[in-house]
């Protein structure tokens, strides 16, 4: 599996707000919290693959939490997708957050968690798929206050001739990139609640 990050934070880079809302009654979702809200995201009721990802790293097991998702197919590739030698691609994206209030305005830990996730996942076995995390600006609201911090948008695409099998390889690579991410979430998680 192709798997790279960038850092996006420039003036004309892509922001988020959370929570977030769009003019036609799409909203953000607490699922750390409210784990039952998930039956609300269209997209997880059609796509179990999705919402086995979006229950394991919404779970207290995680670092992360999610904010916001997408799936789509498309025969539209990019000049650098013809390595994959495809007709097709099952994609998704999903902005990520940390779910440490602390954690999320810090730019290093963001950097330092990218750096071990790439690394992890440069050793899964090689697949059509490819994953790309971009480290971007997000701005918190609580209440009347505004924190700056940061958030992930992760793409994710399998590639095929075949909806079906663009679809498995993308659905392999959701699962791969999830134990990634709870293998690293054990691994940050403090001493004292690994031995309760």
């Amino acid at each position: 599996m192709q798997v790279e990050f960038s850092v996006e934070l420039g003036g004309d880079a892509p922001t988020l707000n959370l929570p977030w809302a769009s003019s036609n009654s799409l909203h953000y979702y607490d699922l750390k919290t409210h784990p039952e809200l998930l039956a609300q995201i269209s997209e997880a009721v059609e796509s179990p693959e999705l919402r086995d990802f979006l229950q394991a790293i919404n779970s207290p097991n995680s670092f992360l939490e999610t904010a916001k998702c997408d799936t789509w197919i498309t025969g539209d590739l990019d000049v650098e997708e013809e390595i994959f030698g495809a007709a097709l691609k099952s994609a998704s994206y999903i902005d990520l957050v940390a779910a440490s209030h602390e954690v999320r305005c810090v730019f290093e830990k963001h950097e330092e968690f990218l750096r071990k996730l790439v690394g992890l996942l440069q050793r899964v076995p090689e697949i059509p798929a490819a994953a790309e995390f971009i480290l971007r600006r997000c701005y918190f609201q609580d209440h009347d206050s505004v924190q700056e911090g940061y958030y992930v948008t992760f793409y994710l695409s399998g590639y095929g001739d075949e909806d079906m099998e663009a679809r498995q390889h993308w659905a392999i690579g959701l699962a791969l990139i999830k134990n990634a991410i709870l293998q690293l979430s054990a691994q940050l998680r403090p001493r004292s609640e690994t031995q309760a």
